[in-house]
């Protein structure tokens, strides 16, 4: 049994987190510019494709955070940065809901932000794209709206560190998986969701997805 649950629990998917990858959503929450990647870990329970987003108390502060994922297709440690896109399997729009007031909290008291990050619903996702649906993945438009209103809308050329040099980085610290997403980070415009409203995301001529918050 021991070793079943070994092999089980080492083959498991992780979802990585990258933090302030576009310059202006980490001067918007008055965060420091990055020198180096840095990353942090959600769970996989936090993913659904369907259903509602759920606050997880009426007083809950959560706030959108529209994202590109990157599902890895291949086992990889220390990948060579000019071999980093060959481990891409493809692509998904995905929502990094966080609890903001959780957060704060944690960074305040230097604590992990697991709870803040990783809750039952925390991860919405949509269809999944091949790689080949976006031959330049650093020149796409993800956007964001709420009930109609625009809130983010940016290109992926923005980002701080591109997917290469994200998969490169954090493959030197943990061995990357079939199956792992990456979230490459928010741009500006992150805001709070309360229940009734609809979350409508997307990547400009590609794909969108819709999620309720209930």
């Amino acid at each position: 049994v021991l070793c079943f649950m070994a092999k089980a629990f080492q083959h498991a998917p992780k979802i990585i987190g990258v933090l302030r990858n576009y310059a202006e959503h980490a001067r918007e929450l008055q965060n420091a510019i990055p020198h180096s990647p840095l990353f942090f870990l959600k769970a996989p329970t936090s993913v659904i494709t369907e259903g509602p987003v759920r606050l997880p108390t009426p007083t809950s502060d959560l706030h959108h955070e529209v994202e590109l994922g990157v599902i890895i297709g291949k086992q990889g440690k220390d990948i060579p940065l000019h071999k980093a896109m060959d481990y891409v399997k493809g692509y998904a729009v995905c929502l990094d809901m966080t609890e903001r007031r959780l957060q704060q909290q944690a960074k305040a008291e230097g604590l992990p932000w697991s709870v803040a990050k990783g809750g039952d619903t925390f991860c919405p996702m949509g269809e999944f794209l091949e790689a080949a649906r976006l031959p330049d993945p650093q020149n796409v438009e993800l956007w964001l709206s709420i009930n109609g209103v625009e809130r983010q809308r940016a290109l992926t050329s923005l980002m701080l560190f591109p997917i290469d040099q994200l998969l490169h980085h954090l493959s030197h610290h943990m061995t990357l998986r079939e199956g792992d997403l990456l979230l490459t980070g928010t741009p500006a415009g992150v805001g709070p969701v309360c229940a009734g409203d609809v979350i409508h995301a997307g990547i400009t001529g590609i794909t969108d997805i819709t999620f309720e918050v209930v």
